[in-house]
């Protein structure tokens, strides 16, 4: 892969890791729309290092107070009573089932997951859910109300994005909206319990770059993931400001035209829907 290629992997990656339409799922689509290799899920997942460490700066402030709190609740009984105590076990408790679910299906991800068509079909259905959850949410609670029982909830709605085409940001927003929860504040959550998981996965799968057959190689990686970076962290700040004044309705309905687009395509067989091998 060259580096025009790498710019273009990383740019798209950049835009769509935060907003609710699924970056594997682009990763997965728009090469083959260019006619290119695709990237494989070892590529996906490193190159998302990228956008997770614009997530790790703009919250450094966040990172820092719940990692502080926990640790002194350790330590301290006092402190177990802080918002940044309860939240560090919120995100601990919240990224175990993708860590466990990624673990146990982890061929599978990388091979019949990422059929084309599935990928499709997950982009519309999912879209549907969001459009759902933005319709009947309360949209009341702040991320301070988060309790136990929701943590597990939103967990158990990113490991949904171990499938291609769910949004891991999609599905723990939808999931948040279904609880009541702002779309800031769910929103926010959302970015916080991703770290450990896309972080965690990441460095899991550095090793398979350097195999040409799995990856499209180190170099063009690097490229793309630290322009994955620069690009999401403009995306995070402008997705803060745009839902705390208007919905995820532009999401949806850009997820089921892209979903029915890709199927018409694989139909018509202008594109493949093949298991492509990471």
């Amino acid at each position: 892969m060259d580096l025009f290629k790498a710019v273009v992997l990383g740019i798209i990656q950049g835009l769509t890791e935060f907003i609710p339409v699924s970056s594997s799922a682009h990763l997965a689509i728009f090469p083959k729309f260019f006619g290119w290799d695709d990237p494989g899920a070892a590529f996906t997942a490193v190159v998302q290092i990228g956008t997770e460490l614009a997530v790790v700066i703009y919250f450094w402030r966040d990172i820092v107070a719940i990692a502080g709190g926990w640790l002194r609740g350790l330590f301290h009984a006092e402190a177990r009573t802080s918002h940044e105590w309860r939240m560090g076990w919120f995100v601990i408790v919240g990224s175990i089932p993708i860590v466990l679910l990624g673990l146990v299906f982890q061929d599978t991800i990388k091979h019949e997951f990422r059929r084309v068509a599935l990928i499709a079909v997950a982009l519309i259905v999912f879209g549907l859910i969001l459009g759902l959850a933005e319709r009947i949410g309360r949209k009341t609670k702040t991320i301070e109300q988060l309790t136990m029982r929701d943590a597990v909830l939103f967990g158990l709605a990113q490991a949904c994005a171990l499938f291609p085409g769910v949004s891991r940001s999609g599905g723990t927003i939808s999931m948040g909206l279904f609880l009541g929860y702002e779309r800031r504040a769910a929103t926010r959550y959302a970015f916080l319990l991703a770290i450990p998981a896309v972080l965690g996965a990441g460095i899991f799968n550095i090793k398979d770059i350097s195999d040409q057959t799995n990856a499209y190689g180190t170099g063009p990686t690097i490229v793309a993931t630290v322009i994955s970076f620069i690009v999401g962290l403009a995306v995070i700040h402008w997705l803060l400001e745009y839902v705390s004044r208007k919905s995820y309705a532009p999401f949806v309905i850009y997820r089921i035209g892209l979903g029915i687009l890709v199927l018409i395509l694989v139909a018509t067989g202008a594109i493949g829907s093949i298991v492509v091998v990471s």
